[in-house]
């Protein structure tokens, strides 16, 4: 087994989902999920894609993100709104709330540490 690991799209399925309906507050977005690594400790790595839809997000982890495509939303309860375009990159701490809005298809590689 190799120490490297390649984010190779082609070489699994992925996940299909959506956000929970009582968290949704318009359009009808759908997620697809390429989760390439779950290592010990609560630590995840891989590529997420959203259609397009406003929802409500509570973060009790920590990722931080690279958005790859497309045009996303993320605002702070109370706080700033971060217009989100291919080459940003953002770090949700744990205790973030607020909403999440998908304006294009959006397409962003992360890692998660719970």
């Amino acid at each position: 087994m190799s120490a490297a690991l390649r984010f190779d799209l082609s070489s699994i399925e992925p996940e299909e989902g959506a956000p929970a309906p009582d968290r949704l507050i318009s359009g009808d977005p759908s997620f697809r999920t390429w989760n390439f690594e779950e290592a010990e400790g609560g630590l995840y790595a891989g590529v997420w894609e959203s259609t397009p839809g406003k929802w409500r997000i509570t973060y009790e982890e920590w990722e931080y993100f690279h958005i790859l495509d497309g045009y996303s939303i993320v605002t702070e309860e109370g706080g700033e709104a971060f217009h989100l375009r291919a080459g940003d990159r953002l770090v949700l701490r744990p205790g973030f709330k607020g909403t999440w809005e998908v304006v294009e298809t959006t397409r962003k590689d992360y890692v998660i540490r719970l």
